[in-house]
């Protein structure tokens, strides 16, 4: 097991990674929580999966499972108050804690509970998900969305511990194996070069081909060889920037490299036709295309991009109607009154925030 330490001053704490210690976790939560009830909040697929591992997961505290309809499309504002309402009966109060046990969408939506309910109690996240590992659970942005646009409604709201065990990737779909592999490779782009290339060297040295018929599991079996070192040092980039800028007001606005495109085309397809992964993996190429066509980026990165989100299953090409993609933008969080905040790639391994319109970031 590795431990990193979030620096944040009182909103200090530790992420650790491993494979196989979740029967641990109940010393690992008593280690930052001196109480015994827990709020546990988790999807539908999750629990079917691993209920009958909560015994051990949380052996020896009083706890209530919670579980929500999985899905993006399920992480609404109104599902809010049968949450709170679950807490109340749970006898929750401001001493206790919710523990986030699921994939990004779990995890936003339990600390944003956690967040607001009597003003704000401790969580401890549990991703289950290689995206929410490496992105959702470290930073403490939670939220969820409104029908006019993705987290619009939110907090900054820290853990006070991120359990990462890796044996809970046993069980996702390729797809959303791969699906997290984009927020990797965005880790790669905004701020470590040599990162970006051992990426592309581990996919380069299974030495499969992608036409071949089992290159999805194949690939997938030599990228678990790597995955502790591959989460660790994204979870490190992500620690970094955020204890630089915790509330986002300069630097950790580069974490939303291609997010900008990618939520609204997400928004755009109803949160149905891609996943987050998915859309994001689309959006950091076309901002790369963007950025070449205008000038701001070294040619020839968005094809580097591309090759390698390729490789890792994630699609590079999403078609979209730029002006409904444009309205959905104005609304985006980073958008202000003379244009939107966009994360522009200068090359690999280094971006630049620059304000652009909607409408001319496609011209």
């Amino acid at each position: 097991m590795e431990i990193l330490n979030v620096g944040l001053g009182k909103n200090s704490y530790d992420i650790l990674i491993g494979e196989n210690f979740f029967e641990k976790f109940p010393e690992c939560i008593g280690n930052v929580y001196d109480g015994k009830k827990l709020f546990v909040i988790t999807d539908s697929n999750v629990d079917k999966i691993y209920k009958n591992e909560y015994g051990k997961m949380f052996k020896g505290f009083d706890y209530t499972i919670y579980v929500l309809e999985a899905g993006e499309k399920h992480k609404h504002i109104g599902i809010m108050p049968a949450i709170y309402s679950g807490m109340v009966k749970a006898g929750l109060t401001r001493k206790d804690m919710v523990v986030a046990f699921g994939g990004g969408v779990v995890g936003d939506i339990a600390g944003f509970a956690a967040a607001s309910y009597m003003r704000g109690i401790d969580f401890v996240q549990i991703p289950t998900t290689i995206i929410s590992q490496v992105d959702s659970s470290v930073g403490g942005k939670v939220g969820v969305d409104l029908p006019e646009g993705k987290n619009l409604v939110g907090a900054f709201h820290q853990p006070k511990l991120v359990l990462i065990d890796n044996y809970f990737l046993n069980t996702l779909t390729n797809r959303y194996f791969y699906d997290g592999f984009a927020e990797i490779v965005k880790y790669g782009c905004i701020y470590d070069k040599n990162f970006f290339e051992k990426l592309e060297n581990i996919v380069k040295l299974s030495g499969l081909s992608e036409t071949d018929k089992n290159y999805k599991e194949n690939l997938r079996k030599h990228l678990m060889e790597h995955i502790n070192g591959l989460v660790y040092r994204s979870c490190e980039i992500k620690k970094e920037v955020v204890e630089k800028d915790e509330k986002e007001s300069n630097l950790r606005m580069i974490l939303n490299f291609g997010h900008t495109i990618g939520h609204a085309i997400e928004q755009f397809t109803n949160y149905e036709k891609y996943s987050h992964g998915e859309a994001i993996s689309a959006g950091m190429v076309d901002i790369t295309k963007i950025g070449e066509k205008k000038g701001f980026t070294k040619e020839g990165e968005a094809v580097k991009i591309a090759k390698l989100l390729k490789a890792l299953n994630l699609p590079t090409e999403i078609e979209y109607p730029k002006d409904e993609i444009a309205k959905i933008m104005k609304r985006d969080k980073k958008s202000t009154s003379d244009g939107i905040n966009f994360v522009i790639l200068k090359e690999i391994g280094e971006v630049e925030i620059m304000k652009i319109g909607a409408e001319e970031i496609f011209e």
